[in-house]
């Protein structure tokens, strides 16, 4: 089984419309980064998608660099700053699809935004 993750800062506080585009770039730019074979099987599972919040840009850095390391799709989303934060703001990081073990192995601690 597959699944996406998405991890949004916590500390920008962002309102909820906000987060939710955030979240669905990181989504959207992830799966087109993706492997088509993987996007096609996980999309037929249902395109499980779990939204994370890590506390503050660095440990945004530190997951989206864990992910790397471990060969995991990422995709970085940067605010162009129009309406909330301030432009080149980082607010969130989509992760996969991938498996889902592999994941929950190096995120699982991480709780629900």
């Amino acid at each position: 089984m597959y699944k996406q993750m998405i991890l949004v800062r916590a500390d920008l506080k962002l309102p909820k419309g906000k987060a939710a585009a955030q979240a669905a770039h990181a989504s959207v730019e992830a799966v087109l980064r993706s492997d088509k074979s993987i996007v096609k099987d996980w999309r037929s599972e249902g395109m499980a998608k779990v939204v994370l919040k890590v506390k503050d840009e660095k440990e945004l850095l530190q997951m989206n660099q864990l992910a790397k390391d471990e060969g995991l799709v990422t995709a970085m989303i940067t605010d162009a700053g129009k309406t909330v934060v301030a432009p080149g703001t980082r607010t969130c990081v989509g992760i996969g699809p991938e498996d889902e073990d592999k994941l929950d192995k190096l995120f699982g601690e991480l709780k629900l935004l």
